[in-house]
C-alpha cells in the first residue's frame, strides 16, 4: 500500500511534534490525487498539521476482475474488511487505515498520538465517517466533503458491500454510517457534513446526507453541523475552494 504525506514547517525546521489529520479519498482515486489538486498545503502549513492520504485499496493483487470496474475493486476498497473470497486476503482497508497506517505514521514522524483527525471525500467521507463513528475517542475531530452516508440504501454502496461482505445485510450495517449514528453510545462527537447542491450524485441519491443528518438528530452523543454549497458540484474544484475550511475546522479540535 502507497500513501502520500504533507510535513508542515513546523516539524521539518522547528522539530515539533504535531497534530495529524488522515485523508480518505474517493472513488477511482490514488494516493496523489488529494495532494495534487487540492491546494491543502498552504492551510496545513499554517496549521502545523501533518496530512496522510493514503491509497484507495490494495492494487495489482491479481485477482480476476480486479480493474473492470470504477466503483469495485481496484480504487474502490470502500475502507471495509472484505470477508468474502478472493477479496479477504488483501482488501481490509478499514484495519489498513485505523491500525497498520496509524503505526507506520506514528512509528516514523513526530506525531502526537492523541491528536488525530480524520476527514474523505465521496467514498472516502464515507470511510471518515465510519472510522471515527465506530472508534469513540479515537479521532477528536471529523468532517466530509460529499459522503456516501448511507451505503446500504445506495447503488455504490450496495454493490461494493455485497461483493466485499456478501448477501448478510446485518454485516453491511457494521459500515454504513447512518446505522452506526443511529446506535453511537460513545463520547460525544461532532460530524461536519459539507455538501455541493448541484451535485450530480446527490441528485442521484447515491449521497443520502438526510438520512445521516435523522440519524444525528435522535441521538444526544451526536451534534451534525450540515453546511451545503450553492453551486458546487462533487469535483475537486469544490474541495480546493473548502478544504481551508475544514483543516481550520479540524486545528479547533487538535491544537487545543
Amino acid at each position: 500500500m502507497k500513501f502520500s504525506v504533507f510535513v508542515p514547517p513546523c516539524m521539518l525546521e522547528e522539530k515539533k511534534e504535531c497534530p495529524v489529520l488522515y485523508y480518505l479519498s474517493g472513488l477511482t482515486c490514488t494516493h496523489e490525487n488529494f495532494i495534487h489538486k487540492s491546494g491543502m498545503q498552504q492551510h496545513a502549513a499554517k496549521e502545523g498539521i501533518l496530512i496522510v492520504n493514503p491509497d484507495t485499496s490494495p492494487r495489482n493483487v491479481n485477482i480476476p476482475g480486479e480493474d473492470d470496474a470504477y466503483d469495485f475493486g481496484s480504487g474502490a476498497g470502500f475502507y471495509v474488511n472484505a470477508t468474502q473470497e478472493p477479496w479477504s486476503k488483501n482488501y481490509l482497508m478499514y484495519s489498513y487505515v485505523t491500525e497498520e497506517l496509524v503505526e507506520l505514521v506514528n512509528k516514523n514522524f513526530a506525531v502526537l498520538p492523541n491528536k488525530k483527525g480524520i476527514f474523505g471525500h465521496s467514498m472516502g467521507g464515507h470511510g471518515a465517517l465510519i472510522c471515527a463513528l465506530k472508534n469513540p475517542g479515537q479521532y477528536q475531530s471529523v468532517s466530509a466533503f460529499a459522503p456516501i452516508c448511507n451505503p446500504i440504501e445506495c447503488p455504490w454502496g450496495q454493490k461494493a458491500l455485497k461483493g466485499y461482505l456478501g448477501d448478510d445485510k446485518e454485516q453491511w450495517k457494521q459500515y454504513d454510517a447512518t446505522h452506526l449514528a443511529q446506535n453511537y453510545a460513545g463520547t460525544p462527537l461532532e460530524l461536519f457534513i459539507d455538501q455541493g447542491s448541484d451535485d450530480n450524485f446527490l441528485k442521484q441519491k447515491q449521497l443520502l446526507p438526510d438520512n445521516l443528518l435523522t440519524a444525528c438528530a435522535g441521538n444526544d452523543h451526536l451534534q451534525a453541523i450540515y453546511k451545503q454549497r450553492e453551486g458546487y458540484d462533487h469535483s475537486y474544484y469544490y474541495i480546493a475552494t473548502f478544504v481551508g475550511e475544514h483543516i481550520a475546522y479540524h486545528a479547533k479540535f487538535l491544537k487545543n
